[in-house]
């Protein structure tokens, strides 16, 4: 059995006046709100990666996703999504491949850094350029270089599903993100 442990500070979430924790739940209203649908998808604990690429100006870029997938494994397809707003989307969009590098529990001040948009991501991160030049980062459990394959407009966001080519892994504990905040496996 695995359990989720907190690694920052995050109060309990309350629960229903006239509600135990775990009682079942109401049906759901006929409209669903987005703070609600957010909340309720807060409930899927997922990994945390930071996809990177190298830029139109021959930069490094990334951005920290946990909406990540694997999709398929012949042909072997990944996916994950950014958010349309995002300008590093077009780097991803131009790049042709990019990196997919898998934390580790002690990173999340990294994750912390790559979902910043105010900073230079890359200043002071050690990193090597892969086999396809995409920025893979040091010190992760896991990493797959891919092959953007395929684009798909969803909503808000644009699905990027990718071919991997390469990868590697090593032991170590994920980082976590559960209910708005991160945590770690026991």
């Amino acid at each position: 059995m695995i359990r989720l442990k907190y690694m920052s500070s995050r109060p309990a979430e309350p629960t229903a006046p006239g509600r135990s924790p775990g009682a079942a739940v109401a049906p759901a209203a006929p409209e669903l709100d987005v703070k609600e649908f957010c909340r309720i998808c807060g409930k899927f604990a997922t990994g945390v990666m930071v996809a990177t690429v190298v830029g139109r100006d021959g930069a490094p870029h990334g951005i920290t996703v946990n909406s990540f997938t694997s999709v398929s494994l012949d042909p072997m397809l990944v996916l994950f999504c950014v958010d349309n707003r995002a300008r590093i989307l077009g780097h991803f969009l131009a790049g042709g491949s990019f990196a997919l590098n898998v934390l580790s529990e002690r990173q999340e001040q990294l994750s912390r850094r790559f979902a910043r948009s105010d900073v230079d991501r890359f200043e002071s991160v050690d990193w090597q350029p892969g086999r396809t030049g995409a920025p893979l980062l040091r010190d992760t459990i896991g990493w797959l270089e891919c092959q953007l394959s395929q684009t798909v407009a969803a909503g808000d966001h644009t699905i990027l599903i990718g071919r991997p080519i390469k990868g590697g892994w090593r032991e170590g504990r994920p980082l976590v993100y559960f209910g708005s905040a991160y945590c770690g496996v026991e």
